[in-house]
């Protein structure tokens, strides 16, 4: 496995890939300093009447629901509606799911869209997948990722999507063996944002 990790960290060093991020002001410069030191470049860009065209010049899209308004959820399905059309992979990052009725409104529209790629911390997962929000504490994750495993196997089945849990140990969910990454620290937790960049 850390022979393909590495294959796959070196290809995006070496091809340097534009992500386009619609993602929350919490995290936005984190996020962009996360992918510059991963190789990637990272654009910002949530205006309607460029996030179409700002997918066509992209590799891949990322969607983080962190700052909800009208305006972005609208630029979220431009810009995704978009990357389907072209076969891009798009990430979705269901930041608080659970804690609102209009948090969830909105993931039931973006997850039917079919992200590529569903992250979040086991809560989010959980809440995602119908199976539990009462661990839903806004942003934080009030349950180990493990306890999210059922929830990322519903989802990969329902959507198709790869979906990884964040938490002390990463859990990823697809269509081969289930991965399980010990990386983390619990210092993480006391750094806004690490979670979604």
């Amino acid at each position: 496995m850390e022979k393909i990790l590495w294959q796959h960290i070196q290809s995006v060093k070496k091809t340097s890939p534009l992500v386009h991020n619609i993602t929350n002001y919490v995290v936005m410069n984190n996020t962009a300093n996360a992918l510059l030191a991963s190789g990637a470049s990272p654009i910002m860009a949530h205006a309607h009447e460029e996030v179409e065209e700002m997918v066509g010049i992209c590799q891949s899209l990322v969607i983080n629901i962190g700052t909800l308004d009208p305006y972005w959820v609208e630029a979220m399905k431009l810009a995704i509606k978009k990357a389907n059309a072209l076969s891009k992979p798009w990430v979705l990052d269901p930041v608080g799911a659970g804690a609102t009725a209009y948090r969830n409104t909105t993931l039931a529209d973006l997850v039917s869209l079919k992200p590529t790629v569903i992250r979040g911390n086991a809560s989010e997962i959980m809440a995602l997948a119908k199976m539990n929000t009462s661990h839903t504490k806004g942003v934080d994750s009030t349950a180990e990722s493990n306890e999210a495993i059922n929830a990322a196997i519903s989802l990969h089945k329902e959507y198709g999507s790869v979906v990884c849990v964040s938490g002390a140990i990463d859990i990823v969910v697809g269509n081969g063996p289930t991965f399980f990454l010990r990386n983390g620290s619990p210092m993480m937790t006391a750094v806004t944002g690490l979670g979604c960049s």
